[in-house]
């Protein structure tokens, strides 16, 4: 059972009543500041999109939505979202949201093809936000600015929780460090994985904010798969924090500065489907008819996790796992929703 890390001498601080509980807490406390510091209203959003679009997150192009047929629409096809990533660009414009002004909305997703661990589940939440800014902020100043203040909304939340939860000890540091992949590859030449990478230079730091995910390196390999037409590859990030629970590197936010005309079509191409240009979603892009934006998407399960210190996610939200899964876990008194 190597993907379930049982902690030594784990015993969770709060029942299963008290956790629920604590979940609501943490969920409003982080909503409401980044709300508030990155001028954010809140937005209802679809659970589903039509697959013709171009709205859907395809992530790394080979994971499988999870589709039905609408029996009122003569079978039409709906696909259940795989991220918000590309609707939120299109609700600004079509919301009339004015520069400076951005959204937020709770994403619900089904990731079938997900391979479970202590931090990932089939089922997916979180908050997906999303901000006009000019053509001129399209730079890389504005990414590091807006990742900070992210991180220090997250430093807020765990000093808040610190105060209402006598076990849990703030230990984010002050700031956040930032390092792009072919900086960490460089760091760490011996080192072929880029999830090797992630935690030496997490363990090292606390916290980094690791940059331009999706092109190839000089080693010739990616640090990590990005869909080609959302993030641009070179203004995108990563917020990881150094989770000492599980010693583990772990991922709380996706962000970037989304792409251009000029980013989209060279994106599309390196990713070899250049025929998704010819998408609804992705034509507004090239024809310039939707706004520039910077957005990303933050874990609500992998918050609760991280500010509760829970060692498995399914201790936060309600999914399914493999039966010998829930046996292990029920041994070692870890309590799966």
């Amino acid at each position: 059972m190597d993907h379930l890390i049982i902690p030594k001498d784990y015993k969770p601080d709060l029942n299963l009543h008290d956790t629920q509980v604590a979940i609501k807490t943490v969920k409003d406390c982080f909503q409401e500041l980044l709300a508030e510091r990155l001028n954010l209203t809140r937005v209802s959003a679809p659970l589903f999109v039509d697959p013709d679009s171009g709205l859907n997150d395809n992530l790394n192009g080979v994971e499988r939505p999870v589709a039905f047929d609408i029996k009122e629409q003569d079978g039409k096809i709906a696909e259940i979202v795989h991220s918000l990533a590309k609707w939120k660009r299109y609700a600004l414009d079509k919301y009339g949201f004015s520069v400076g002004e951005g959204l937020y909305t709770d994403m619900n997703a089904i990731r079938r093809d997900e391979e479970t661990d202590n931090i990932h589940s089939i089922f997916v939440d979180q908050w997906d936000w999303e901000k006009i800014i000019t053509k001129e902020d399209r730079n890389i100043e504005t990414l590091k600015e807006t990742v900070r203040t992210v991180y220090k909304v997250l430093r807020k939340t765990e000093k808040y929780m610190s105060i209402k939860y006598d076990y849990i000890q703030e230990i984010l540091p002050k700031d956040i460090f930032f390092i792009t992949t072919q900086e960490l590859e460089d760091v760490f030449p011996d080192v072929s994985s880029p999830k090797e990478r992630e935690y030496y230079i997490a363990k090292a730091k606390g916290a980094v904010c690791i940059m331009q995910i999706g092109d190839v390196l000089e080693n010739g390999e990616r640090h990590d798969g990005r869909a080609p037409d959302y993030d641009d590859w070179s203004l995108n990030a990563d917020i990881v924090v150094y989770y000492p629970v599980l010693d583990i590197a772990l991922e709380l936010s996706s962000m970037g500065i989304r792409v251009d005309k000029d980013a989209l079509l060279s994106q599309l191409e390196k990713a070899g489907c250049p025929e998704r240009a010819e998408l609804p979603f992705q034509k507004a892009i090239i024809e310039e008819k939707l706004p520039y934006t910077i957005g990303g998407g933050i874990g609500q399960s992998r918050i609760c996790m991280f500010f509760l210190r829970k060692a498995h996610i399914g201790e936060v939200q309600s999914s399914m796992w493999p039966e010998e899964v829930v046996q292990e876990a029920t041994a070692h008194e870890i309590s799966l929703l």
